[in-house]
């Protein structure tokens, strides 16, 4: 059956794309050795340099988020070197234990509850007795879009540099980057790895790299050459000097970041972070006025691009989307690994703004009631009096 209206996409990414980048990637494929490339690809990677807040190198590949986190470990790291990874989520544990142990590196995956970020004390636990630095690398994910909850990076940070421990600092922003306020200098982040597919407005297809001159010299140093062509940093930056790729790039999705970065600096990062902010707190506020748990449980670290909410006991969160779905044309996100079933996840990022939140919450409302979800009404007018009151 034809819907009328247009699909409320409410999952945590891809996100929706606004019009100026749909029309900016209606153009002619250009010839990706000439000069006219040359200014797309220099606007792009300087353009990406502002976003992460760096001055270091950008790298961007035609390829998912999966891709830039093996990109990330290959480069940086050599089979049977030891890396910590932080487990936060499913994000963690799928896109990079699971990538770690099948490029041959020693993974020591430290517990977590998927209802936090990393824990600055557990990181503690396993660098301090590493007198010899064995371990050469540490991986957090910055927001865990599984679980709505955000590692405090400088806490973390502060934990290696008071130890003294050379590690790399290795950091999954595919959800947080251009949402969730991240700086890769001042953070002293060595690899950021992201994505174009969230907060950066774009359609799937492009992955990022953020390398600091650390990591570079840890990835030339490497004793065993076993990077692809395909991912190697130091083949990117010599094609990048000039503007260019070593091979051919995604030169339509370019078209596309090269707009969705002009409408990030014409609202301005502040700006961005601050919109953010406050769609997640009202976000929550309409789940606690619903008499519903969120499933981050702490206030700090709850996450401003989507909430994880928890359904009452006996009831399956997949059934919930599917009346949703059918009912409203709109689609939530799932719950994820032990997740599944028992959470629902509401998007709220990208380009979005406080009527397509009414609206998503409102769907949500009506949703809980022809779902048979017990819970109090008011979710709706609860969110939108925290709108009014921080507008």
């Amino acid at each position: 059956m034809t819907r009328p209206g247009r699909h409320f996409l409410q999952i945590p990414g891809p996100t929706n794309v606004p019009d100026r980048v749909l029309r900016a990637m209606d153009a002619p494929v250009i010839d990706h050795r000439g000069p006219e490339f040359a200014v797309l690809g220099h606007a792009v990677l300087e353009g990406m340099r502002a976003i992460f807040q760096t001055a270091s190198h950008v790298i961007v590949y035609p390829s998912s988020g999966t891709g830039a986190c093996e990109a990330a470990l290959s480069n940086a790291l050599s089979p049977g070197d030891r890396v910590v990874i932080m487990e936060t989520g499913w994000f963690s544990h799928i896109a990079w234990r699971q990538i770690a142990e099948r490029l041959g590196l020693l993974v020591d995956y430290v517990p977590g509850t998927w209802r936090r970020g990393a824990s600055p004390d557990d990181l503690e636990s396993r660098l301090a007795p590493d007198r010899q630095h064995e371990i050469k690398a540490v991986v957090v994910v910055h927001n865990e879009t599984s679980t709505g909850a955000v590692s405090q990076l400088p806490d973390l940070r502060a934990v290696m540099n008071r130890l003294h421990h050379p590690a790399l600092l290795i950091v999954d922003t595919v959800s947080s980057l251009a949402s969730i306020d991240y700086r890769h200098d001042e953070w002293e982040v060595d690899v950021a790895v992201s994505g174009s597919q969230k907060g950066l407005m774009v359609p799937p297809g492009l992955g990022f790299n953020a390398v600091s001159e650390k990591a570079l010299r840890a990835s030339a140093a490497k004793k065993e050459r076993s990077i692809s062509t395909y991912w190697d940093w130091h083949e990117m930056i010599r094609a990048n000097a000039a503007g260019y790729f070593p091979y051919t790039p995604a030169t339509n999705l370019l078209y596309g970041l090269r707009e969705a970065l002009a409408l990030l600096q014409e609202e301005g990062l502040a700006n961005v972070f601050s919109r953010h902010a406050r769609h997640g707190e009202a976000t929550r506020a309409a789940v606690r006025a619903w008499g519903l748990d969120v499933l981050c449980q702490e206030p700090r670290e709850c996450s401003n691009v989507t909430t994880a909410v928890l359904m009452p006991e006996g009831l399956n969160a997949d059934e919930f989307r599917r009346v949703v779905l059918e009912r409203f044309d709109m689609s939530l996100g799932a719950g994820l690994g032990k997740l599944a079933g028992k959470v629902f996840r509401i998007g709220h990022l990208g380009s979005f703004n406080d009527l397509m939140l009414a609206g998503t919450l409102g769907g949500v409302e009506m949703g809980l009631a022809a779902a048979g979800v017990p819970h109090q009404p008011g979710g709706v007018t609860a969110a939108l009096a925290h709108l009014a009151q921080t507008t």
